[in-house]
């Protein structure tokens, strides 16, 4: 005797967070983390291409965060800080490094 398959419905769930002009431009941090894979070199080219630092800030940079866990890279609007975070990330997934960056308010 054959059985009828139930009929399944599937209804993610969806949030939408709407934000204002104001809360867009307002000022991120954006900070890149230590790892035990990317070499140095290529987090000074990262920090130069995507986030327009100087040299020695850029090497300044990548020291703190290879002693402290952490860095300060810049402080950015939002959307701005938030597509130079995804282009350096894809450049380091391209050259298959692990390298991370996140954001967080600036206070």
């Amino acid at each position: 005797m054959p059985t009828e398959q139930p009929t399944v419905v599937v209804r993610p769930a969806v949030t939408f967070a709407v934000a204002s002009d104001e809360e867009l431009e307002r000022p991120y941090r954006v900070i890149v983390e230590n790892d035990d894979v990317t070499p140095m070199d290529f987090v000074v080219i990262v920090l130069r291409v995507f986030f327009e630092l100087d040299l020695a800030r850029a090497e300044q940079v990548m020291l703190t965060a290879h002693y402290e866990g952490r860095a300060l890279v810049t402080v950015l609007p939002f959307q701005e800080a938030q597509e130079r975070v995804y282009q350096a990330h894809h450049a380091a997934r391209e050259a298959g490094y692990p390298l991370t960056f996140y954001l967080e308010p600036d206070q």
